[in-house]
């Protein structure tokens, strides 16, 4: 992977740790940042040495949202209405056809594109009492980052329109209690690592990697029909290769077991023109 100035990347025993790395403005939201951040999820599924990948922020904050240095301009375009695609979904949508398992560890504030750029990740760490929260209405603006379809997804549409309505901070305890986020805690980056680590080391790339594109695909499903004939194509699939092979008979001689196979030699079970 390349070297970035306001991201770094570390690899270690299967989890990269991606950091987000402007502690000194509370890792606020850049134009930079986010071609930077677009790269890196676009490269990311290339590397079978990647497992799972862990969120996190540099400093004391996750990230405190846009840089709002440029002050009211911040939001002006020069693009026009078609063109201009904004910054947060940019990165949310391709966070979305990531192919590995994403855990978030909120270890500060994150506040607006701070919030939403975790919603299409996979589990939520948050650090007990940080500031967290959705508050467009009072800039101004309007949710982002295809967070009008993450959000209600995530808690529910109640929730979601009062949140994104009354732009209030969020209790950590109420965001673990509406399923925004899985866990509260005082080491949130710890917490990560543990998940991270359970998943590396027990379970098979190819698995996890259908399993994550399954789950939020079938999201959007108009029967369970859908899912059942991808899950019908992956077992047929998978019954013929090495990973069930070694689950299976790692379990009948009461072992660890050890999967042979990458994500990358995983088949496109959700092509539409297959």
């Amino acid at each position: 992977m390349r070297l970035y100035e306001t991201i770094k990347t570390e690899l270690s025993d299967g989890i990269l740790t991606l950091t987000l790395n402007r502690p000194e403005k509370m890792n606020a939201y850049t134009e930079q940042m986010n071609e930077e951040l677009l790269d890196f999820y676009r490269n990311v599924d290339a590397d079978d040495e990647v497992r799972v990948i862990v969120v996190t922020g540099a400093g004391r904050a996750f990230c405190a949202g846009m840089d709002l240095s440029d002050g009211g301009s911040t939001f002006a375009s020069e693009q026009s209405a078609e063109e201009y695609r904004d910054l947060g979904g940019q990165v949310s949508n391709q966070v979305y056809e990531v192919k590995k398992p994403i855990i978030a560890a909120i270890n500060g504030p994150a506040v607006g594109i701070g919030m939403t750029m975790t919603l299409p990740m996979d589990i939520r760490i948050v650090k007990k009492d940080a500031k967290i929260g959705f508050v467009f209405g009072r800039r101004g603006i309007g949710p982002e980052a295809s967070s009008g379809w993450f959000l209600p997804r995530i808690v529910g549409i109640g929730k979601a329109l009062e949140w994104t309505l009354t732009g209030r901070y969020i209790p950590t305890a109420e965001a673990v209690e509406a399923g925004l986020m899985q866990y509260e805690s005082e080491d949130p980056l710890e917490k990560a690592y543990e998940i991270a680590r359970d998943i590396a080391e027990n379970t098979a790339a190819t698995s996890n990697s259908f399993t994550r594109q399954l789950l939020w695909k079938m999201l959007g499903a108009d029967h369970p029909h859908e899912s059942h004939l991808a899950e019908s194509k992956f077992l047929h699939w998978a019954g013929q290769n090495a990973d069930a092979d070694e689950g299976i008979q790692s379990f009948v001689d009461k072992r660890k077991a050890e999967f042979p196979m990458k994500a990358s030699e995983l088949p496109d079970f959700f092509d539409e023109k297959k």
